[in-house]
């Protein structure tokens, strides 16, 4: 059953399930108690298990949702009178959410495996490369940086993140700025 066939109340414990399973991922990591994110959730184990029918179903269905929340934010940058400045913010954010996440296994490309998953990364990097595109176009990123590059990028941050202090990752993200942006046209 898609989720745009689900009851009013049933989509609420769906949304809420994959809130809190991304909050308390990034409290405790990946190997958290589903019993703890159905409690979290003020839901029953049972609403957990009719939704997200394994561990890796709810994970991969939540890192799913992230991708295309951070998707719709690089598209929303596309918008913006300042791409370079709007391609930064994404980044920061990316870098931010991706913390939580650095313990997932990522999409392998492989065929068959994860393709919903799959789906949504391409989709992201699609987007992140559009932003930075415009960016570049309008003389306010280097010309020599790419989406891969810039997503290798936001997941180190992200990786870095979770290993030290936030002043330092504060810190490397202001050196980053530096470095990708231009003087202008």
């Amino acid at each position: 059953m898609g989720e745009a066939a689900l009851r009013a109340d049933a989509r609420r414990n769906r949304e809420r399930l994959l809130t809190v399973t991304r909050q308390v991922v990034a409290e405790e990591g990946a190997n958290v108690s589903l019993r703890d994110i159905a409690r979290r959730a003020e839901v029953g184990i049972g609403t957990l298990y009719r939704h997200f029918p394994t561990r890796e179903a709810l994970l991969d269905a939540a890192l799913r949702d992230g991708l295309e929340s951070l998707t719709a934010e690089a598209d929303e940058g596309l918008l913006a009178d300042s791409p370079g400045e709007a391609l930064l913010a994404w980044l920061e954010r990316f870098s931010a959410r991706s913390r939580a996440w650095c313990a997932l296994p990522m999409p392998t490309g492989q065929p068959g495996t994860q393709p919903e998953l799959q789906a949504a990364s391409r989709a992201m990097a699609e987007s992140v490369a559009r932003l930075l595109t415009r960016a570049q176009d309008a003389g306010q990123v280097r010309r020599d940086v790419d989406a891969g590059d810039l997503l290798a990028t936001a997941r180190a941050i992200g990786w870095l993140s979770e290993h030290t202090e936030p002043d330092r990752v504060t810190r490397i993200l202001a050196v980053i700025h530096e470095g990708l942006t231009t003087d202008g046209p």
